[in-house]
């Protein structure tokens, strides 16, 4: 409680930027605490981990009242995807750690080299940085930090400095929480990211737009820095004749009020087969009159853009569309309300379609087919983040094999990004590298290739050693592996190989087939 009391005390201050000049000596602190080796013992980890749990658990009020100061995020929403997201995360990665970290079997090795014991340790990468965003302002900022503590990391949290109030409860829990020398916060904008992106890191987490990525990937690439960006895209949604529509317009609708649309993985826009779009529209109303009876405006539960810029590009984009407004449409400035909105285009070309959102505008694209929908989707945006197909397993089937995406929900809205246990990231230009659960620990991990020479294999390792003569037709024997298909590029058939494995093309199935038969 006095936990609580004292971070929302805290949200009343103005946040404090980090002064530039002391950055320097930030990020050295938490390289030399890396360098000391303390971070790497399980017992750290996990010490570390459980009591940011309880530095969460102790500043519940204050994260709701600064969600909703800074997003006019819900109690609800806030514990659904940004407190409960994250305790949750740390006891799932608290009960697995042990087995994450230990040395793993190399796969595929041939008989002779297992005598080298070969493995794959699990190495933490150093000192990361993490640079938040805004939208959920607690999730992505401590997920990561979850998988950098729990792969032995030290790190530094940029948070967004858009969500204001959020920040400085984030700088409170972990500064009273985990050990400072390892974790730290800076705080700022621009010139303080700047002051940060000039140090040395062994990875930066960015969460974002693709246009500061750019940046962020340009000064990276002048140190060899690996990354993980999480970014957005022009996520589509595509509804066939064949749909279940009530439940499309459902679930769909959702997936763009949640945190008033904010959210880099819902879906941008909506192409709907042309039989089922009055139905489709109408569905959509009736669910929007279920979800806000007394309009979302006067619902605790829909949230507000994040400020005023924010607020005036939305506005902008729905004065620039050239569709028609069939839903919503309402707005007010002085609260950064923007309701529910569904408009319907005539063109990939519309700024709707054209340009992500990122906020509760719903445009709705008719096509004539299931051609034509999967054509647009790859001209409007190659590699999205997300795919949403509604139809039937055929139809669902083919828009996966013919797109591209970070993730794919069939038959929903984002569901495969809630799932705190899968892995989640992008392709292309959406995203690089992924993370949540055990792929957060695999994030900040490097997979080091180990083995391990026993002094008594020297003789059966003389055939390395030159001189070479007399020595190829041996080491041939010993490597060469014989192809088992033809210049044709078709398998050769083998009697003996196919008895031996009983047809099932290898020889543990066939292991498996003889057992049975025996047994």
């Amino acid at each position: 409680m006095a936990q609580d009391l004292a971070s929302m005390a805290s949200i009343a201050t103005e946040l404090k930027y980090t002064p530039v000049d002391s950055i320097p000596a930030i990020a050295s602190g938490v390289r030399n605490a890396f360098n000391s080796h303390k971070t790497k013992p399980i017992d750290f980890r996990l010490t570390q981990l459980r009591r940011l749990y309880w530095g969460i658990k102790d500043n519940e009020a204050a994260i709701v009242q600064a969600c909703k100061q800074d997003l006019g995020k819900g109690v609800f929403e806030t514990y659904l995807s940004e407190i409960d997201w994250c305790t949750n995360d740390i006891v799932f990665v608290t009960q697995n750690l042990g087995k994450w970290m230990k040395d793993e079997k190399a796969p595929d090795i041939p008989l002779a080299n297992k005598l080298l014991s070969p493995r794959i340790r699990k190495d933490p990468l150093g000192a990361i940085l993490i640079v938040g965003t805004y939208n959920f302002p607690i999730n992505l900022s401590l997920t990561p930090l979850v998988g950098a503590i729990a792969a032995g990391c030290t790190a530094v949290l940029k948070p967004s400095e858009s969500a204001p109030s959020v920040a400085k409860v984030l700088q409170h829990i972990i500064e009273t929480s985990i050990d400072a020398s390892c974790y730290t916060v800076v705080q700022g904008a621009i010139p303080e990211t700047t002051a940060l992106l000039e140090e040395k890191w062994d990875k930066i987490f960015y969460t974002g737009s693709a246009n500061v990525a750019k940046i962020i990937a340009k000064k990276a690439a002048e140190t060899l820095t690996p990354m993980t960006l999480e970014l957005g895209g022009r996520n589509p949604a595509i509804v066939t004749k064949n749909a279940n529509v009530r439940l499309a317009a459902k679930r769909l609708l959702w997936g763009k009020i949640m945190n008033a649309g904010q959210v880099c993985i819902s879906q941008n826009y909506i192409m709907v087969d042309r039989e089922v779009l009055d139905p489709f529209i109408a569905e959509m109303k009736l669910v929007m009159k279920q979800f806000y009876p007394d309009g979302a405006k006067e619902s605790d539960d829909f949230g507000r853009i994040v400020h005023g810029k924010q607020w005036s590009r939305l506005k902008q984009m729905l004065e620039s569309t050239k569709g028609r407004i069939v839903m919503g449409g309402d707005m007010d400035e002085s609260q950064r309300y923007m309701g529910p909105t569904v408009i319907i285009v005539d063109s990939p070309s519309d700024p709707l379609v054209a340009e992500e959102t990122f906020g509760p505008l719903i445009p709705i694209l008719p096509v004539e087919d299931l051609d034509t929908a999967i054509r647009i989707a790859g001209e409007v945006h190659r590699t999205p983040l997300g795919l949403y197909p509604f139809g039937n397993k055929q139809e669902t089937d083919r828009m996966m094999r013919e797109t591209q995406s970070g993730g794919v929900s069939v038959n929903d809205a984002l569901f495969h990004g809630s799932l705190p246990t899968l892995p989640f990231g992008g392709v292309g230009d959406s995203g690089h590298g992924a993370y949540r659960g055990r792929s957060s620990f695999d994030c900040f991990s490097h997979r080091r290739s180990v083995t391990s020479t026993p002094g008594w294999m020297e003789g059966l390792l003389d055939v390395r050693y030159p001189p070479y003569e007399g020595k190829l037709a041996k080491f041939k024997k010993m490597s060469e592996l014989k192809p088992n298909f033809e210049r044709d590029g078709k398998v050769k058939f083998s009697l003996v190989s196919y008895v031996l494995s009983l047809g099932t093309g290898s020889k543990t199935g066939g292991l498996i087939g003889y057992a049975v038969i025996l047994l």
